[in-house]
């Protein structure tokens, strides 16, 4: 009876039950368009990789529902039980991830993504207008650690604080020498390492010794190889960091998201500080507002896969790849800034090919091969750089080994070389015109279809199901 009485205020279709597909067809062919390009073409932009079916499943949680303002157990919300529980097993796994003493060592999950988790780091530190050092952009460093051009200040971290970039030897090496001399002058209270396009590993042992010859805290961003890190496959930057941040996409494989560790306290001349505080503040309240416990979820899952032996082969076929796709490129005759890579990727030097990195990111796309141009060491333009940035880590999680980035290497070499000849044919030195005349290159079209048949042999992770594109 109570039943019946209550069906009249029931909707028969409660709102937010119909599917994607039902709901918005357009976002839905959008979403399986996207999908189709991933598994269809060859992922070569070493900042990305594709994540596993649980992930994603947190990611599509109940949890991205809830507010929770603050840290567990000290929320600005009502129930948040669950969620506490779910950030704890977060920054558990974290530290566990990385071998770190719970004693010593301290993680914030709650960061969006990595730029604010950088911006949150230095804020935690740093007072406006103090002085810090990163990379320049050119050189590798990432826009957060300090970038500037001489018409303008261009990331907030130059905006707010006082920015020196440091750069490259003529070989593509970090110049810690210059570092020094520099920073003695400069007196930063802040040096980062880390960057976005940097083939090689880190002296963080000398970053240390430059940082205490002249105060400074010493921030490492782990961002690109935390996931070698986490594998034991890389130098170890928490044996010298006082704060160390990293997304938790691109060689970690997770969502994509941010965190910050750092030491609980650190000593500075006769000055003690609270790093815990000071990060967790800087996090929330003064830069963000509820943690998205979907993704702390999402990130919490794949710390767990981090930690098993699997993951750890993952790594090293990563590294692999890595080698032998820098050998093949070589061996057909192409260049490789610094000579080669350490890590989980290689910045293709064009310049010797006569060929913008601008217009071979066209080419290749029109290729179905992705990946991004970039500044090589000497160049003068960010938007017509002399380089292509390679990385091998979504590859190799869809089962490439280093037979298959020889042939990868293969389809780069010969796009390039049909890319001269459409260079040289064109009288226009557009880029649009240059794209213009890709798209309708019967060679490169061509070569699209071999490259999209190559790519449909291998698996997909988390939409074997959902999507059988292979053949």
């Amino acid at each position: 009876m109570l039943r019946r009485s209550l069906a009249r205020f029931i909707p028969a279709v409660l709102p937010g039950n119909k599917a994607l597909v039902d709901h918005d067809p357009e976002m839905h062919a959008l979403l399986q368009k996207e999908m189709r390009r991933q598994i269809s073409g060859l992922e070569l932009i070493a900042s990305e990789n594709f994540t596993s079916r649980s992930v994603i499943e947190c990611l599509g949680s109940v949890a991205t529902n809830k507010y929770a303002e603050g840290l567990p157990g000290a929320r600005y919300y009502g129930g948040t039980e669950v969620v506490d529980v779910i950030e704890n097993l977060c920054r558990s796994r974290a530290l566990s991830a990385f071998r770190l003493d719970e004693s010593q060592w301290g993680v914030n999950v709650q960061p969006y993504s990595g730029s604010p988790a950088n911006f949150e780091a230095y804020s935690a530190v740093l007072q406006p207008h103090d002085r810090l050092m990163g990379l320049d952009l050119p050189a590798g460093g990432h826009l957060t650690h300090g970038f500037y051009t001489a018409q303008r200040r261009v990331s907030g971290s130059s905006i707010y604080f006082e920015s020196m970039p440091y750069g490259l030897t003529p070989e593509g090496i970090i110049d810690l020498d210059s570092l020094e001399k520099a920073a003695l002058v400069f007196k930063p209270k802040l040096i980062i390492a880390g960057g976005s396009a940097y083939p090689r590993d880190w002296d963080y042992k000398r970053y240390r010794d430059i940082c205490d010859k002249v105060g400074a805290f010493f921030l490492v961003d782990m961002s690109h190889f935390s996931g070698l890190v986490a594998a034991e496959e890389h130098n170890n930057p928490f044996e010298f960091a006082d704060i160390v941040t990293t997304t938790t996409h691109k060689s970690l494989r997770g969502p994509r998201s941010g965190m910050i560790f750092y030491k609980k306290q650190v000593t500075r001349g006769k000055e003690v500080f609270n790093l815990e505080e000071r990060v967790n503040n800087a996090v929330f309240p003064m830069l963000q507002g509820g943690p998205h416990m979907h993704q702390i979820a999402a990130v919490a899952t794949q710390l767990k896969e981090v930690q098993t032996p699997e993951y750890k082969q993952y790594i090293q076929q990563v590294k692999a790849n890595a080698k032998a796709f820098a050998a093949a490129l070589t061996k057909r005759g192409h260049a490789l800034a610094s000579g080669g890579t350490d890590n989980h990727l290689l910045l293709w030097d064009l310049r010797p090919h006569g060929i913008t990195g601008s217009k071979v990111e066209k080419l290749l796309g029109v290729c179905h091969i992705t990946a991004n141009k970039n500044s090589i060491v000497g160049d003068k333009s960010a938007v017509t750089p002399g380089g292509v940035r390679l990385g091998t880590p979504a590859l190799t999680t869809r089962g490439f080994n280093e037979k298959n980035f020889e042939e990868v290497a293969d389809f780069l070499a010969r796009a390039v070389d049909i890319g001269k000849g459409v260079q040289k044919a064109v009288p226009s030195t557009k880029l649009v015109d240059f794209v213009k005349a890709c798209e309708s290159n019967a060679d490169l079209l061509a070569l699209h279809k071999e490259v999209e048949d190559y790519a449909l042999r291998f698996p997909f992770p988390g939409f074997e199901d959902a999507f059988p594109l292979r053949k």
